[in-house]
């Protein structure tokens, strides 16, 4: 390439993020709204709790108070549960399942430990020094319909103007997506269970 068709591809570049930027300032600028957001993050595919908890580390970054309140799991150790548990002061962190439901295979047992678990939800939805709280895995609870999808909602909409909720797990309802402010899908491309590979510390628990 000659330096004169060099320097035409970089004019072009040039005006083509001129272009861009100029797009993405108007967005910014008339996004002007301050108020906790509702996310979901449901699919298929892997890295709905990892997300989440992602968000945890980068509420408490920004020194906010988060509550944690897992569901369905609880039956073993996670390393999101051993982490977090060494910031009591700054995470409340409740792990109220006793496993996945095919391994506990007694949903009465089930709907009454997720009946707990909600319980101590509603009570960080309320809580206005909490400025995030983490559901994990309930919409796992609300396809087998162990707690009330019209009192999830209600208590969701009720919370603190400023705090945010992030609710995780496949099989999201279609009325929890169209509360939220924010949804992602988890798309499964390949997995490495399905060659093999067992599910193993730090990669999925």
């Amino acid at each position: 390439m000659s330096h004169t068709e060099d320097d035409a591809r970089n004019q072009r570049h040039r005006d083509r993020m001129a272009r861009k930027k100029a797009v993405v300032d108007a967005g910014i600028a008339a996004a002007n709204q301050h108020r906790g957001v509702f996310i979901v993050n449901t699919g298929n595919g892997k890295g709905k709790s990892s997300s989440g908890f992602g968000m945890v580390m980068r509420a408490l970054g920004h020194e906010m108070q988060v509550g944690v309140v897992q569901f369905i799991k609880g039956a073993m150790s996670t390393g999101e549960e051993t982490l977090l548990r060494r910031f009591p002061d700054e995470v409340s962190f409740h792990a109220m399942g006793e496993g996945y439901t095919w391994e506990t295979q007694d949903r009465e047992r089930d709907m009454a430990r997720a009946a707990v678990a909600w319980d101590k939800a509603r009570s960080m939805l309320q809580d206005p020094g909490l400025g995030l709280v983490l559901l994990d895995e309930l919409n796992i609870a609300l396809k087998y319909k162990y707690i009330d999808l019209d009192q999830v909602l209600a208590d969701i909409k009720a919370r603190p103007a400023h705090q945010h909720v992030i609710v995780t797990g496949r099989a999201a309802p279609q009325e929890l997506i169209a509360a939220a402010d924010t949804v992602t899908e988890m798309t499964l491309i390949k997995h490495a269970y399905s060659a093999g590979i067992a599910a193993q510390p730090g990669i999925e628990w």
